[in-house]
């Protein structure tokens, strides 16, 4: 059986010992008898993966105690909503970069005021906005760190002089992050930290309870935050299947060094790609080079070879490469190389450009 490079953007590659976990798992929990798709989320063995899944976030993000550290279903598009719903008094102000911002902007203009500090959709947001200024009458400022279509990137903590709250989706445990620095970070765990069905939020306790609304029991943060600090709450029947797999990748994360060592090989990961890139001449990238994302590389055929996209995909195809289409809003090709995205799967798809460079030129 020939080797498959798994580049999918939506859910994505996993650790190979999360997998064997997870697998063990459902046919035995905690030696139970019992699999983890069955499993009560009452028994002592489940509350204390709940508690160990939120310490290892806390200790690989270095969360501080005055945050806490959620797990909930919906996935991220409805933390659109939620986070409006919880934050928003009269106005917030969104910084627009994909369509993923763009629907985000849309959930919270049922909440209130939304002023769109930047865009950079009149270029296919294939940049990200800079020299905006953020207005302080805001009640919080939202950003999505990584676009995950047009394969761009905020890749830095930056001050904030209201509340900043992120998206962050599909960069989350790629790279430390100083979580002082935002009021909320939330996203979908499908990309870096396990697969689809579970969301982790992460707020500042102090956020909580000010927006002045009266709110849905399921969308009021503080229903899903334990009395007491270190109380693991568990209002309903959490995502236990997908928190289970999220427990196990981030133990791989921690096993491998942590995030220090993971931003490494994931800049080794895309550096080796944007190489050949800029190398090759059949191919071209889509982003600004300064705003490059190292979770998703885009680049389509360079115009004298627009005519043969066909071709090249069938070749990565017959070499095992998986999941490379490009999203329909750009076009062309995207390497998703999210953190179990080996560069071994790299360097096959690198081999594979240089060896249609040969043969198509």
């Amino acid at each position: 059986m020939k080797t498959i490079h798994n580049f999918n953007a939506g859910p994505c590659i996993l650790p190979e010992s999360a997998i064997e976990s997870a697998v063990e798992a459902i046919r035995n929990f905690d030696n139970t008898g019992i699999g983890i798709l069955e499993i009560s989320h009452r028994t002592p063995g489940w509350e204390r993966i709940m508690a160990e899944t939120e310490q290892l976030w806390r200790e690989l993000l270095g969360i501080p105690e005055e945050y806490a550290v959620l797990f909930l279903g919906g996935g991220a598009s409805t933390q659109f909503f939620n986070v409006p719903a919880n934050l928003m008094k009269k106005k917030a102000a969104y910084l627009q970069t994909g369509v993923w911002a763009k629907k985000a902007v849309k959930e919270a203009k049922f909440y209130g005021e939304v002023e769109i500090v930047a865009s950079s959709e009149d270029k296919n947001y294939v940049y990200v906005p800079k020299g905006y200024k953020v207005p302080t009458d805001a009640d919080y400022f939202h950003i999505t760190t990584n676009n995950t279509i047009y394969g761009t990137e905020i890749k830095y903590d930056m001050d904030c002089p209201i509340p900043l709250v992120a998206d962050m989706s599909s960069d989350i445990m790629s790279r430390p992050v100083d979580v002082t620095k935002y009021a909320l970070i939330y996203g979908g765990a499908q990309k870096n930290v396990g697969p689809a069905g579970v969301t982790f939020v992460i707020i500042r306790r102090d956020m909580l309870g000010n927006s002045g609304r009266e709110l849905q029991t399921m969308v009021d943060y503080r229903t899903h935050i334990g009395k007491e600090v270190k109380d693991n709450s568990m209002f309903n029947t959490p995502p236990v299947f997908s928190i289970f797999v999220m427990h196990e990748t981030l133990k791989w994360i921690k096993s491998i060094g942590g995030l220090k060592e993971m931003n490494r090989i994931n800049n080794e990961k895309a550096t080796t790609l944007y190489n050949e890139i800029e190398r090759n001449s059949m191919f071209v990238g889509t982003a600004v080079p300064e705003d490059r994302s190292i979770m998703n590389v885009c680049f389509v055929m360079s115009e004298q070879y627009r005519g043969k996209e066909a071709d090249f995909m069938a070749l990565a195809k017959e070499r095992g490469m998986v999941g490379i289409k490009g999203h329909r809003s750009v076009g062309g090709f995207r390497a998703s190389l999210y953190n179990a995205c080996s560069l071994e799967s790299v360097e096959a798809l690198v081999e594979c450009m240089q060896e249609f460079e040969r043969i198509k030129k």
